[in-house]
């Protein structure tokens, strides 16, 4: 008997505009990007009160193309606003829509809207919603936790989604398991992610939102404390911040986060351009070995997924620097509403076990250091 193909709609919110993606088992028969209205989002206020909002033109969307919703199987949304957790499947549930609502984590972003929106539809229509690997997935081990200062330790934001699909898939392309592989991998779009992944779990990774890694299009990337206290004799705490978070890097360096117009003012000669990516591509290799080392030198693929591996140039320099470690494959572009499908797949075939959000965080502390 042939295996159901389960319908799955995944909904992605963005900053103004929400990706919509109708799934029938793994292939998508509809995808939209559901643009929003700047200053009405701004108008409305607080993120989780854009839900009527973006909820009905997401409706109008779908009734346009004739999507019957009560023939979906699961809806599954992007899990921002939630405390640390372990990595998987979620059923959303009155805890974790509490949390995605105030935003528990401290960060205002739509991503927080996923969860309510597939809520809304599932409760409607008697079907269940997920989240899948949100964004405050959190695996790393002891050891990856500590710094030098008694009480301040390492936290962990990455893109999870998108590496832990990206491992799923390229783990299955090699006839095995994610949970049997040691992998390398990024994500390498405005911001940059590199993390180490260990049987099926992300040990280790570079806290990109609190200034961690390489250099990218839209963050300033690891600099030195010392450094960080001497410029800010002179800049404010909250535009410093913004540098780690949204406005260094490229954009802080050269005027733009585009990396399509860096790589051409490179190739005309433009010497900021060219030190500015030659300096990523450096610090991309870098911290990308590293990881070999968390991974005692065991690395079953160095795997690279995001927007700017469309650019052969970048792939080979990676591939150069580190294809000693492992092969180094390209995943070009991001799969975000494709995974969040995929773990909803996983999830009503039995393939994958359905977690229950606590909305306690994984790690408070080491008992030892209080």
């Amino acid at each position: 008997m042939a295996e159901k193909s389960y319908r799955i709609l995944a909904i992605n919110p963005g900053s103004t505009s929400t990706k919509i993606g109708l799934f029938e088992g793994e292939k998508c028969v509809l995808s939209e990007n559901v643009a929003h209205d700047a200053q009405r989002l701004a108008e409305i206020g607080d993120v989780s009160s854009q839900l009527p909002y973006r909820r009905d033109m997401i409706l109008d969307i779908l009734d346009k193309a004739g999507v019957d919703l009560s023939s979906v199987d699961a809806f599954v949304g992007r899990g921002g606003g939630l405390l640390s957790l372990e990595g998987g499947v979620y059923a959303v549930d009155d805890t974790l829509l509490a949390d995605a609502r105030r935003g528990a984590n401290g960060v205002q972003h739509p991503a927080q809207l996923g969860s309510q929106l597939a809520h809304e539809f599932a409760e409607k229509y008697g079907k269940p919603a997920f989240v899948v690997n949100p964004p405050d997935t959190d695996e790393l081990c002891d050891d990856a936790r500590m710094t030098g200062i008694k009480g301040v330790y390492r936290n962990v934001h990455l893109h999870a989604l998108n590496l832990k699909e990206t491992a799923i898939r390229h783990a299955k392309s090699l006839g095995r398991r994610y949970e049997d592989c040691d992998f390398i991998v990024c994500h390498i779009g405005g911001g940059i992610s590199v993390s180490a992944h260990k049987h099926g779990r992300m040990i280790d990774g570079y806290d990109i939102v609190g200034g961690e890694g390489p250099m990218t299009p839209t963050r300033a990337g690891a600099v030195p404390v010392v450094e960080v206290l001497k410029y800010l004799k002179d800049h404010d705490a909250e535009s410093t911040r913004k540098l780690c978070q949204r406005s260094g890097g490229f954009a802080d360096l050269l005027g733009t986060s585009d990396a399509i117009e860096v790589c051409k003012r490179a190739d005309e000669g433009d010497e900021a351009a060219k030190r500015a990516w030659s300096a990523m591509e450096y610090q991309l290799v870098k911290y990308i070995a590293s990881m070999a080392g968390v991974l005692h030198g065991h690395v079953d693929g160095i795997l690279l997924g995001g927007g700017m591996v469309h650019n052969q140039e970048l792939v080979d320099y990676i591939r150069e620097g580190c294809g000693w470690i492992a092969p180094v494959t390209a995943y070009p572009g991001e799969f975000e509403l494709e995974a969040m499908a995929a773990g909803a797949v996983r999830a009503l075939s039995g393939e994958e076990a359905v977690k229950r959000y606590t909305g306690q965080p994984v790690f408070t502390g080491f008992a030892c250091f209080e």
